[in-house]
């Protein structure tokens, strides 16, 4: 059965993109093996500055993908982008369903009986 993932990438602000880039092909090639997977979206946020210091860097070049995947691939994926000096964080999460809509429940309104008994 296959779910709905988003992975967040920070890479080495010192890779330049076509780097970059052949090291998502590489990580998203495990995923999409034997058809099992499909990339929906990856987005290049490009270098941004991080709200504190990894391994003694101040920048990092993000990048957002969104795939459908067998839950067997991920180990093996993980793993890969584990072992990869490049990536300085990552981070892996199930993709949000459709949100749920907020149920409006009538609003209790008092009655002006009461309402006048109060200012006497």
């Amino acid at each position: 059965m296959s779910r709905r993932y988003e992975t967040v990438y920070i890479f080495d602000s010192a890779l330049d993109e076509p780097a970059i880039t052949e090291k998502l092909n590489r990580f998203h090639s495990l995923l999409t093996k034997d058809g099992k997977g499909t990339l929906s979206n990856v987005a290049h946020w490009g270098k941004r500055t991080m709200a504190f210091k990894i391994k003694k860097k101040d920048t990092g070049y993000y990048v957002v993908a969104e795939y459908e995947a067998a839950g067997d691939l991920l180990p093996e994926y993980e793993r890969a982008v584990k072992l990869d000096e490049g990536v300085v964080r990552y981070l892996i999460v199930e993709a949000a369903r459709e949100q749920p809509k907020p149920v409006v429940t009538a609003a209790v309104v008092p009655e002006e009986e009461e309402l006048e008994e109060e200012e006497v």
